[in-house]
């Protein structure tokens, strides 16, 4: 069974959710007779992905609304949640699901890295702290779920300042979930969506086809709901080409660099590459 917020006639409000994973979020809410706020850029974007939660929604375009908002801009946010308030009464469900990967370098230019880290990272703190107050105060189940990554949590070389982005939504999800169980009368919960390899708008680097080792969206979507409603707050996603297991090695190792005073990122060191190979294999 859904959550209890996922329910006819409560609201979902998603960020980016003009396409991909968020929009394949918004058709399942939309399918399950929920009101459906998306917020993203672009108004053509928008106008396209409204049209296509009008014709799951029982209801219609009447259960539907659209808002163009930066995420990274607090007064965006805040007009956002006003804006629901207005049309929707509040906010069930909070998908804080807006992100950029435009590539970085450890010494380019700063303007990439706040961009990055304003979408990212201070998009997710925004949508928390500006919501969150309304949905503990409106007295029900409420799920606010903030989109991570693997790469914040394994980090591995290349795109320093997508992991700092992603590293920081976990930290921030989690600090959410201890304030919000430890808030008297708290209905809200807070979870970490870790998507695996899916073929988004943001992965596709000019494919037009799904490559074979890439989920849909809709399949991260679904498996998404499936794990929130079962009460996870880490939702590891795996895709067509790593399982479960693997991603839980892969993060085992990671922390072992800690714990084994290893050199940071020994997965891709050249003189750890044999045991790395050897600890996945293992049981």
């Amino acid at each position: 069974m859904p959550h209890p917020a996922m329910s006819s006639d409560h609201t979902a409000v998603i960020t980016g959710g003009a396409s991909g994973i968020g929009l394949a979020a918004a058709m399942r809410f939309a399918g399950l007779g929920m009101k459906v706020c998306i917020a993203d850029i672009g108004a053509d974007r928008l106008a396209e992905a409204a049209k296509a939660l009008a014709s799951v929604a029982p209801r219609g375009e009447a259960s539907i609304m659209t808002m163009t908002v930066d995420v990274s801009r607090r007064d965006d946010v805040v007009a956002l949640e006003g804006a629901v308030q207005k049309r929707f009464s509040g906010t069930d469900i909070l998908m804080n699901n807006a992100g950029i990967q435009p590539g970085s370098r450890m010494f380019g230019p700063e303007d990439n890295w706040q961009r990055v880290l304003g979408v990212n990272l201070w998009g997710v703190v925004h949508g928390s702290q500006v919501f969150a107050p309304f949905m503990i105060e409106r007295g029900r189940p409420g799920l606010i779920i903030n989109t991570g990554s693997k790469q914040g949590i394994t980090t591995p070389p290349g795109d320093p300042a997508y992991n700092v982005s992603k590293a920081g939504v976990k930290a921030f999800t989690e600090a959410l979930q201890h304030e919000l169980r430890n808030t008297e009368g708290c209905q809200v919960t807070a979870h970490l969506f870790i998507p695996g390899f899916v073929f988004t708008p943001l992965t596709a680097h000019g494919r037009l086809e799904k490559p074979a080792a890439a989920w849909t969206p809709e399949q991260t979507a679904d498996f998404m709901i499936e794990r929130v409603s079962a009460g996870d707050f880490y939702i590891l996603c795996p895709d067509n080409d790593v399982p479960r297991s693997l991603d839980e090695r892969r993060i085992l190792w990671a922390a072992g660099d800690i714990v084994e005073n290893r050199p940071p990122l020994s997965r891709w060191h050249k003189d750890y590459a044999d045991a790395f190979a050897a600890f996945v294999k293992a049981k």
